[in-house]
């Protein structure tokens, strides 16, 4: 009577905290089949199929109403599983047929947080807002360990950057043209990921702060325009002429204020422009 020795190699199995796994014997199993589950370094017994009579020894222990078996495979099931849960199980198969082992090696992750995406104000620059076409961003994760985080173009990778063992916060910048939405950011294990995708809308807008600035500006140059057209019309009235006159001191008042900010209109320029729109009141008053 020969009796054969089968040696399965390590099996790695990756899951999330939460989730339930198989480990699978890759057999059915006889009626005389003695299948055997240990856990850790002690090779502590935690089930077993003898005589097709199945055993499960988790009372008082971490598996407690966690774990089940496959009564024609043998395969150990093990239910809402936690980081405890992780390390090396081993199957042993003692059956007239052969004796065969199999290793598990089982390592337990914690839930992916969801990447934030959000503006970078730290970067902000007065071209940048004024342009309205480049956009600092920032996406950032919390308390993670053993991972990636990535932004894409598509399904083109721009940048990542990875993390090991310790449990920390990750955040990766990323400089872009306000273009599409097709810019996504991802925190991945090796086996699962998360994404956010970014809401250009939302998230290219000035910075807190040089919104209203930027405002008052557009108001300005709006106002000098139309200002600007209204000299072209002829003046036939008194009416027309101290409407004007209201006009330009609008106007002037307006270029003083910008004038005292940092940053403004060209220096110069707002200079020159105070001083002829002066001159013009002084014009229409004596006209007037």
């Amino acid at each position: 009577v020969f009796v054969f020795m089968f040696l399965r190699v390590l099996d790695s199995v990756s899951v999330l905290e939460g989730d339930s796994v198989s480990l699978h014997t890759d057999v059915k199993i006889q009626r005389d089949d003695h299948i055997l589950w240990m856990f850790g370094p002690q090779e502590s017994r935690i089930a077993e199929i003898h005589r097709q009579n199945i055993y499960i020894d988790a009372i008082n222990t971490i598996f407690e109403k966690r774990l089940q078996m496959d009564n024609q495979t043998g395969s150990l099931i093990i239910r809402n599983i936690r980081t405890e849960h992780s390390g090396l199980y081993k199957l042993t198969i003692l059956s007239n047929r052969g004796n065969s082992y199999k290793r598990f090696s089982v390592s337990v992750y914690a839930l992916l947080p969801v990447p934030v995406i959000t503006r970078n104000c730290s970067h902000c620059s007065l071209s940048e807002t004024s342009s309205n076409k480049n956009c600092s961003l920032l996406c950032s994760t919390v308390n993670v360990s053993a991972v990636t985080l990535s932004w894409y173009k598509g399904n083109s990778l721009l940048s990542s950057i990875s993390v090991s063992d310790l449990s920390i916060s990750l955040s990766l910048p990323l400089e872009l043209e306000c273009l599409d939405d097709s810019y996504s950011c991802v925190v991945a294990y090796s086996f699962t990921n998360r994404t956010t995708h970014l809401n250009i809308t939302d998230l290219c807008q000035p910075c807190p702060g040089q919104q209203q600035h930027f405002q008052h500006i557009f108001f300005l140059n709006v106002q000098f325009i139309a200002d600007h057209s209204l000299c072209l019309l002829q003046i036939t009235s008194r009416v027309s002429i101290s409407l004007l006159i209201k006009h330009r001191l609008m106007l002037y008042s307006a270029l003083s204020y910008c004038k005292s900010l940092t940053p403004c209109l060209n220096l110069t320029t707002t200079t020159t422009t105070l001083h002829t729109v002066k001159q013009q009141i002084k014009s229409l008053r004596e006209n007037f």
